[in-house]
């Protein structure tokens, strides 16, 4: 009896033994990996943002502006559109809205350049594109001459530039007659060449008589 004792306090002993050891090298293991891990993180999160910023340059360099409006609408080339050489687009797009940055361009005005370009871009002559802007609400202001535009905002109409090429592109540039009279404008504050139809709605109405279809966005 007394050496089956004496047996299972060695086997118990030794068992101890044998636990604690195996927690030093599970405490040596988890210290290592930890410092592994710290080390390592830096180095993988540097790799991760020249990867990340790489695949961002790439794709912000695949747009560009031309081949007709240099400086505005900007887009990237797609080698699987079907877009016929041929091709008439005759597109009215509507601009309700303004940036709260007036330094920049807005956005609805620059869509139209970029139809422009990635149209001609993909082989449309530029005489077979006809845009039409319908301009109401607050879009109303960016279509003021720079003098009209100082005394609201104090500085010149960032969207003239932009406005004047498209214009000179045969694009039409129509103002809502009702947001005009919302805003107390008239036609000698607005950018040379701005036509004034009695509303929005009736300038796309009569748009689409005469063949445009309508950008839904």
């Amino acid at each position: 009896m007394r050496n089956i004792i004496s047996i299972n306090q060695a086997i118990n002993k030794t068992s101890n033994k044998i636990k604690k050891r195996y927690d030093e090298l599970l405490n040596q293991y988890e210290e290592y990996s930890f410092k592994m891990i710290t080390y390592m993180l830096p180095t993988f999160f540097a790799s991760m943002m020249c990867m990340l910023s790489g695949s961002i340059h790439a794709q912000t360099a695949a747009f560009k502006d031309g081949p007709l409006i240099m400086g505005f609408g900007k887009h990237a080339p797609v080698s699987t559109h079907t877009v016929p050489e041929g091709a008439l687009f005759k597109v009215a797009f509507d601009a309700g809205s303004s940036n709260d940055n007036k330094d920049q361009v807005n956005r609805k005005f620059n869509s139209l350049a970029r139809f422009i370009n990635m149209h001609v871009a993909a082989g449309v002559k530029p005489d077979n594109i006809q845009l039409a802007l319908v301009v109401h609400g607050k879009a109303t202001l960016d279509l003021l001459k720079d003098a009209s535009y100082q005394q609201k905002f104090t500085q010149d109409n960032p969207n003239k530039p932009l406005l004047n090429i498209l214009m000179e592109h045969n694009v039409r540039v129509i103002l809502c007659g009702q947001s005009a009279a919302a805003f107390g404008i008239n036609s000698s504050g607005l950018i040379a060449g701005v036509e004034v139809e009695l509303s929005a709605m009736t300038a796309h109405a009569l748009l689409q008589q005469q063949g445009y279809t309508t950008n839904p966005f």
